[in-house]
């Protein structure tokens, strides 16, 4: 092949690039507009992002993706997530606890605001720290992590308090 075929498919490749990136921002755009018009989403939006280390982007995903937020009790939420642990024993045979199914979205967007709040939110570092002190795998430990933020936020919405740490 010739190079100036090389040079056209580059430069549709980043046009195309450059088109995607301007949707995301008017979706993004969009979004925010949306929660900023809706006073019962601007004021949950704004409880979430009370806690330290929740931004605009797990905040919009819970709005999006879990309605359910603040309505159910801790173990009922972790488990929609798919935080929870869950056994797989069977007869004599005991297993690991293992998290699966849920809203893998949610999950992800979870994910990310507990590594920033090992680093950022006093009480999920604490928690983080104590657990790895006491011999807990890292991964183990990140997603109880997961687990008392969602909880937080539960609590959070189901009082309609802000976010604090004493």
């Amino acid at each position: 092949m010739d190079k100036p075929y090389h040079e056209e498919i580059k430069l549709h490749i980043l046009a195309h690039i450059a088109w995607l990136r301007e949707e995301l921002s008017r979706i993004d755009d969009d979004l925010k507009q949306m929660i900023q018009n809706s006073p019962v989403w601007r004021e949950k939006d704004e409880l979430l992002k009370s806690v330290p280390g929740i931004g605009n982007v797990l905040s919009a995903v819970i709005l999006a993706e879990l309605p359910e937020l603040g309505t159910l009790n801790r173990k009922q939420i972790a488990a929609l997530v798919g935080v929870a642990p869950f056994n797989r024993d069977s007869g004599a045979m005991r297993g690991k606890r293992m998290i699966w199914g849920g809203r893998a979205t949610v999950r992800a967007a979870l994910y990310m605001a507990a590594l920033v709040g090992i680093r950022y939110n006093p009480l999920i570092s604490e928690f983080y720290y104590h657990l790895l002190s006491h011999g807990k795998a890292k991964k183990l430990a990140l997603v109880a992590c997961m687990r008392r933020l969602l909880t937080i936020l539960n609590a959070i919405i189901k009082h309609r308090t802000e976010w604090k740490y004493a």
